[in-house]
């Protein structure tokens, strides 16, 4: 009874994903359009930390790593018309932003502080939590 269950669930599914239709997404690309807007990390913490982009559709982007003392310049853009961050491919595709945060390597998502674009010079610093300002 429950393979007779399991075969129907597996058919009712394959039907419905056969009436998915796929439409082929223009991806902007290059910089027309686009304002730069760096942003320059510090790291004044007593480890290294680890800055990442959050992308649409929960992908990531490994934006650098950053020894303490040391600077990462992260190469962000505003779109004129809508100021939406993006990031450049290495296909110069444009990537639109919807997070930019830096943490304590190794564990950068537990102890992740935001980064806001639009501001240019940012420090962060901290051990159990990433504070940046």
């Amino acid at each position: 009874m429950v393979r007779r269950w399991a075969i129907a669930c597996v058919l009712i599914s394959a039907s419905t994903a056969s009436a998915v239709e796929l439409h082929h997404i223009k991806v902007k690309t290059g910089i027309e359009g686009l304002v730069r807007a760096p942003v320059t990390v510090t790291n004044k913490a007593a480890e290294a930390i680890a800055c990442t982009a959050q992308l649409a559709h929960w992908y990531s982007m490994g934006l650098g790593t950053i020894a303490p003392g040391k600077n990462l310049r992260i190469a962000l853009w505003l779109e004129e018309a809508t100021r939406t961050p993006v990031l450049l491919n290495d296909k110069q595709e444009n990537m639109p932003v919807e997070a930019v945060w830096c943490g304590i390597a190794g564990r950068a998502y537990e102890t992740r502080a935001a980064i806001m674009p639009g501001v240019v010079q940012i420090a962060c610093a901290g051990d159990e939590r990433l504070v940046c300002d």
